[in-house]
C-alpha cells in the first residue's frame, strides 16, 4: 500500500535511526530443531520497559508448514527507498519477509493491522522461486533501493552457485536473479551495499548440501567453506573483485556498514 508521505522510519543514516524512539515490540524466529512435525513460528516480544508484559512473548504466528527452518528475515521497505537513482518514497515499512532456509518458502507477514497479532498474507512456494531465479535456500533479506534483495545459498539440487535475487516491494513478486555477470563467485551468504560508491559486497558460507546437516569436518579441514568477499558494481550488477581472506578464515558471514553513510568501510564477522 502506498502512502502520501515517506514512512517516518526511513532514516537517512543508522545514527539517526539510533537516536529515534525505541521500538516497543520485537519479532523473533522460533525454530523447531527437531523432526517432530511441529511448525516454526514468528514470536512477538514485548520490549517496552514500561509495559507489564516486558520481556514476554505477547503474540505468535505459526508457519503453515513444518520444516521451514527460519533464519534471517527483514522488512519490505526501509530508508533505501529514498535512494536518488531508484526512489520508492511512498512504500510503507509494514511487511516482514520471512524465508525458510530448508523449505525455500518465503512468507509475507503483515504487522500493521495488529502488531501483536501479525498475519501471513502471502506464501511464495519453492517451485516459484526456483522457476524465476534458479535459486533455493533463501537466507538474508535486505530492503534495497530497487526492490527487496535476498540472498540464496544455492540451487534446488543443493549445489551452487548461490547468489542474490530481487522481489517487488509491494506485490512481493519474485522478479528474478540479480546478477548479470557473477564472475568467479559461487558461494553466498550475506550482502550489503554503499549507494555513494555504487558498490555491493557479498560474503560466503556454503551451498545447501554443505550446511544443511551442520558443519562437515571434512569440508572444514579441507578449507572448503567460504572465505572470500566479492565486490560488485551495484547498478550494473556485475562482479568486480574477489577478496580472499585465506582458508584459515572460513565462513566469512555477516556484513555491516559504517554508521556514517559517507564512510567507505564496514565490518565482517
Amino acid at each position: 500500500m502506498s502512502i502520501w508521505r515517506p514512512d517516518p522510519t526511513f532514516y537517512p543514516s543508522p545514527k539517526m535511526a539510533m537516536d529515534a524512539p525505541t521500538e516497543k515490540l520485537a519479532y523473533v524466529a522460533m525454530v523447531n530443531g527437531k523432526d517432530n512435525g511441529r511448525h516454526d513460528a514468528l514470536g512477538v516480544v514485548d520490549v517496552d520497559p514500561a509495559s507489564s508484559g516486558y520481556g514476554h512473548i505477547v503474540g505468535q504466528v505459526n508457519m503453515p508448514h513444518a520444516g521451514d527452518e527460519l533464519h534471517h528475515f527483514g522488512w519490505n521497505a526501509c530508508s533505501a527507498c529514498l535512494c536518488p537513482h531508484a526512489p520508492h518514497p511512498h512504500v510503507e515499512r509494514r511487511y516482514l519477509v520471512v524465508p525458510g532456509i530448508h523449505s525455500s518458502r518465503i512468507h509475507i507477514i503483515d504487522t500493521k493491522m495488529d502488531p501483536h497479532n501479525p498475519q501471513i498474507v502471502k506464501v511464495i512456494e519453492p517451485e516459484t522461486l526456483a522457476a524465476r531465479t534458479g535459486y533455493a535456500s533463501p537466507h538474508t533479506v535486505h530492503c534495497g533501493p530497487d526492490g527487496i534483495l535476498m540472498s540464496a545459498l544455492g540451487t534446488p539440487d543443493g549445489d551452487g552457485p548461490g547468489g542474490l535475487f530481487v522481489m517487488d516491494h509491494e506485490s512481493f513478486d519474485v522478479l528474478g536473479k540479480w546478477e548479470l555477470d557473477r564472475g568467479p563467485q559461487k558461494l553466498a551468504y550475506d550482502f550489503w551495499w554503499h549507494l555513494g560508491y555504487d558498490t555491493i559486497i557479498t560474503s560466503e558460507w556454503g551451498t545447501p548440501n554443505m550446511v544443511s546437516k551442520g558443519v562437515n569436518p571434512e569440508i572444514l579441514l579441507a578449507g572448503g567453506y567460504g572465505h572470500k568477499l566479492h565486490v560488485w558494481d551495484l547498478p550494473k550488477r556485475r562482479h568486480l573483485q574477489e577478496l580472499d581472506l585465506g582458508s584459515e578464515h572460513q565462513m566469512a558471514l555477516e556484513l555491516r556498514p559504517a554508521h556514517d553513510p559517507t564512510h567507505a568501510y564496514g565490518f565482517l564477522g
